[in-house]
């Protein structure tokens, strides 16, 4: 069962940069990444983001309720 994300910290630390991602649970990842990795990840959210809003949009669009009065 996957954990519940509660906290991330990212850092930069000398060339690189230091992510700490702590669960619920208080369990912690530190976890090293480039400056390209992290852009990879970056672009990765901000893709898995717009097709949520997507998904938002398409939901109000379909919307057969009466607007209120």
């Amino acid at each position: 069962m996957a954990k519940a994300l509660d906290r991330l910290t990212i850092t930069r630390a000398a060339n690189d940069f230091s992510l700490i991602i702590e669960d619920d649970s208080g369990d912690t990842i530190e976890l090293t990444a480039t400056y390209d990795q992290l852009d990879l990840v970056t672009e990765e959210l901000d893709r898995a983001l717009d097709n949520d809003d997507l998904a938002l949009i398409g939901d109000e669009d379909n919307d057969d309720r009466k607007p209120e009065e």
